[in-house]
């Protein structure tokens, strides 16, 4: 099966979890931005009531072309399903999220959902958690932060552009990707590192509902 329809099929069932009224959280990437879209055509289609949360503004585009009504997370109560992808997914199915740099809302999404579903292709699943972690830092914690994170026997490293700027998020924040090796107990290391003031969010997530892997060939 090519990966084009691995994504449809992970996709056509992930929908059928969509119903009328619901409100859903809307992740970025390849696969979501395929989701959204099919999730336009069964509004249209069907005539669903359908609130979406967007956590970039990537997705927002993409979710306001196909006629998506879109709030915010402050506006709703409570999120029926977040649908997303991965960057890494271990053998306990605990993920790494933040490639994209849209870690802290999209953890905020994952609070506050009954069912997160996750859509991550083949080679993202890993035994263990073994890339750098994406971490989103106040800039002026950033001196402070690397210290800390260095304590931990973590390399840092600001995310930058091409042109060697650093990137902030579009929550203002810079992103650092931290290089811990392999990760025995991401859940402990998640947890110690939020205890650093200056960080706001750490790219280590629980475990999801449910996964679908998608085939790259």
């Amino acid at each position: 099966m090519s990966e084009n329809k691995s994504i449809d099929t992970a996709v056509a069932d992930a929908l059928k979890h969509v119903q009328d009224g619901m409100v859903l959280g809307l992740g970025s990437g390849r696969a979501a931005t395929t989701l959204v879209r099919s999730i336009g055509k069964k509004i249209s289609k069907e005539g669903l009531t359908i609130e979406g949360v967007p956590t970039s503004l990537q997705i927002r585009l993409v979710a306001e072309e196909v006629g998506i009504r879109l709030v915010e997370p402050g506006e709703v109560s409570k999120i029926d399903i977040v649908f997303d992808g991965a960057d890494q997914i271990d053998e306990d199915n605990y993920l790494v999220k933040g490639g994209g740099g849209a870690l802290l809302k999209e953890n905020i999404l994952a609070s506050m959902a009954k069912l997160i579903i996750i859509i991550a292709d083949e080679t993202k699943f890993a035994k263990k958690i073994s890339m750098p972690i994406p971490i989103e830092v106040q800039p002026a914690a950033r001196n402070f932060v690397i210290k800390h994170i260095r304590e931990k026997n973590g390399i840092p490293q600001v995310r930058k552009q091409e042109r060697g700027y650093p990137i902030f998020t579009e929550n203002g924040n810079i992103m650092l990707d931290c290089d811990f090796g392999v990760i025995q107990n991401p859940l402990d290391l998640a947890a110690g590192l939020r205890q650093v003031p200056g960080i706001l969010e750490v790219g280590i997530f629980n475990r999801p509902h449910k996964i679908y892997k998608v085939n790259k060939n």
